[in-house]
């Protein structure tokens, strides 16, 4: 098994991605809205490639935090509310907010679930700072460490529930990023004592089963190589200080924070400590040689993924989608009144 996550080019697995991933045996997929038709086409999908790998609980991510990061979008599926939403109701009422962020959670799995899809790369624990790049904003759950830790818990505890792995995003924090990373490298230069705030809410869910990393320089924890690409903030922060032993994967590699060929950076974040390397665009010249130039998956990389795969529970049987949504939508009301 390569340490990768491969994204796919169309809406069915093509002959070429089909015999490269057969070949190959990448730990697992991402699907972006060029990969999504409808409900029957996704679980087509999905199943052709737990078909390939032999694997029935193999790692099938997708972005669905919701909001204007959503690739599973209405009128087909429920639109889904920002964090910035949960923020708000958390103003009048913590445990009605917790407890909608709870039931959002349940519902995105059912969506999720009977599409086949097994990770959502949520919830960021991202920690909103006001003078910061838009990139992050109502994606956030708030700008205080403490209520952004209890409503990405209370997310990661439906998703769990509802069958679906919860990523948290991006260890080991985007909140104060100047630019976004998709298009620049961001440079942080605060100071170690000021990235505690950051590092809060990632700490207190440091057993949640996967994370993903930030393409940020942060200059008081390694001044040369952005988080994904360095093995000082990932064995010494991220592992160490912050204590996170789950799944690690990188962010996107094709993001512009980032220089270089694919291969070579999928195999610098998998040197810096990363457990998988995240490849999106199905490009195939970039998977190719991502495949021949990484090593095969390590034991305690392995067991991370199988651990982060084996940690969802079927949810109980009468916790419909419509419930779930009901209930979040109810709660939510209170923050407008």
């Amino acid at each position: 098994m390569k340490p990768v996550v491969f994204g796919l080019a169309g809406e069915a697995v093509s002959a070429d991605e089909r015999a490269l991933f057969t070949a190959c045996d990448p730990a697992g997929y991402i699907l972006f809205g060029r990969n999504i038709r409808d409900a029957a086409q996704v679980r087509a999908l999905t199943d052709e490639l737990r078909a390939i790998a032999g694997r029935a609980d193999l790692f099938i991510m997708v972005d669905q935090e919701g909001g204007r990061v959503a690739r599973m979008k209405p009128p087909l599926w429920p639109d889904f509310p920002t964090g910035a939403a949960f923020d708000a109701l958390y103003e009048r009422g913590p445990s009605s907010a917790i407890e909608a962020a709870r039931s959002n959670g349940r519902a995105l799995a059912a969506i999720l679930s009977e599409a086949g899809i097994t990770v959502n790369a949520a919830p960021v624990l991202d920690v909103r700072q006001a003078d910061a790049n838009d990139v992050i904003g109502d994606r956030a759950f708030g700008a205080e460490p403490m209520r952004v830790a209890a409503l990405g818990r209370a997310t990661l505890d439906g998703l769990r529930a509802g069958g679906v792995v919860g990523v948290v995003k991006h260890i080991p924090g985007h909140g104060r990023a100047l630019v976004d990373s998709h298009v620049a490298l961001p440079v942080v230069t605060a100071s170690r004592d000021d990235l505690e705030w950051d590092f809060a809410p990632f700490r207190l869910l440091n057993k949640a089963p996967a994370a993903m990393t930030a393409h940020i320089v942060y200059t008081a924890l390694d001044d040369a190589r952005p988080a994904s690409l360095s093995p000082r903030v990932i064995g010494e922060i991220i592992r160490g200080d912050i204590g996170f032993d789950g799944l690690l994967l990188s962010d996107d590699l094709d993001m512009k924070a980032l220089n270089g060929p694919a291969d070579e950076l999928a195999e610098a974040v998998v040197a810096a400590g990363c457990d998988l390397a995240l490849n999106c665009w199905g490009r195939m010249d970039e998977m190719t040689a991502i495949a021949a130039r990484l090593p095969e998956m390590g034991d305690a990389a392995r067991a991370r993924l199988d651990k982060a795969m084996a940690s969802v529970a079927a949810g109980p049987d009468d916790w419909t989608l419509e419930e779930s949504l009901a209930t979040r939508d109810a709660l939510l009301r209170q923050g407008l009144i």
